[in-house]
C-alpha cells in the first residue's frame, strides 16, 4: 500500500468522496492529526530531519552554551 496526499477542489469533494466510497476495498482514507494541529507538520518535519543529519555530520557549526551566550552579552553589552 502506498501513501499520498491528495488536494481537492471545493466543487468536486463531493463526487472524490463518493469515488472512494466505491472503491472502499481498494483505498483506505484517513484523517492526520498532524495535518490538523500543523498543516506544514512534514515539510517542518523533513526540514528539522535534514538540519539535523547536517548537524551529524559536521556541515553546519556548532557553538558551545557558553561562546552563545558570551555573543549574546557582547551584543546587548552586558
Amino acid at each position: 500500500m502506498q501513501t499520498l496526499t491528495v488536494s481537492v477542489q471545493d466543487g468536486f469533494l463531493t463526487s472524490f468522496l463518493q469515488y472512494l466510497e466505491n472503491h472502499k476495498d481498494a483505498i483506505k482514507l484517513n484523517d492526520d492529526a498532524n495535518l490538523a494541529y500543523d498543516p506544514f507538520f512534514y515539510q517542518r518535519q523533513k526540514e528539522l530531519q535534514q538540519i539535523r543529519n547536517e548537524s551529524k555530520s559536521d556541515k553546519t557549526k556548532m557553538e558551545t552554551h557558553a561562546q552563545v551566550w558570551g555573543n549574546i552579552k557582547s551584543h546587548l553589552k552586558l
